[in-house]
């Protein structure tokens, strides 16, 4: 988590320099009535995509790195690109609403498995809160995706599902930056993960032109 808040918060910065007025931490908190029962049809069917058993639990609060107008933007790290999430991307909710990284992150989710595999065997992500094995049943052994695979991993691609959806019927726009995503700087292609780490004032300005791209 270190290494994504400072990853953010240098992404902010590169904002904040170009005169941009943003919201950091933005908690959107859930209004229940729009949660109807074609949102709830959407929600469980990427629930059952991932082997879940029973009803789909339901986010409270959702937490974005920051947002700007009606625009709520998520910086995704490694953990997030896996066969679970490429699973969700099938879901009729990415059907019923559009959005601008969904070719991309399928992409992703197919090609960069290994890089969340890095990752993603920490206790706290493999297998997740106790929630996880309530919802998804027990992991396999870190990394071991047969069987049952990881149960935290699941959790985790089932969220990002409720944070597409519930932004979107709160009347956001959702922007989510990979950590995979590269950018035309200098002539070469430089991935953003590491552009963020130690940017000069130029590298800050380009990066800043970007993200403001996607914004329109």
């Amino acid at each position: 988590m270190a290494g994504h808040r400072r990853k953010v918060t240098t992404l902010i910065q590169c904002l904040m320099e170009s005169g941009e007025d943003l919201e950091e931490d933005f908690l959107l908190s859930l209004e229940k009535g729009l949660l109807d029962e074609k949102a709830r049809n959407l929600l469980q069917e990427v629930f059952e995509i991932l082997g879940g058993s029973g009803e789909g639990v339901y986010l409270q609060q959702l937490k974005f790195d920051f947002k700007m107008d009606r625009h709520l933007i998520l910086y995704d790290d490694a953990e997030h690109f896996n066969r679970y999430r490429a699973l969700t991307l099938r879901g009729e909710l990415y059907q019923t609403f559009t959005y601008p990284w969904f070719h991309l992150y399928q992409r992703l989710c197919r090609q960069l498995e290994k890089s969340c595999l890095q990752v993603g065997l920490q206790e706290r992500v493999w297998n997740g809160p106790p929630i996880a094995r309530r919802c998804f049943g027990i992991s396999e052994e870190p990394g071991d995706l047969s069987g049952n695979g990881a149960a935290g991993w699941k959790l985790n691609a089932y969220n990002d599902a409720q944070y597409d959806l519930m932004s979107r019927l709160h009347g956001y726009k959702i922007i989510r930056i990979p950590t995979h995503e590269t950018i035309m700087l200098g002539g070469s292609l430089k991935k953003i993960d590491q552009l963020l780490l130690n940017p000069d004032e130029y590298t800050r300005a380009a990066i800043s032109k970007w993200l403001v791209r996607k914004l329109e």
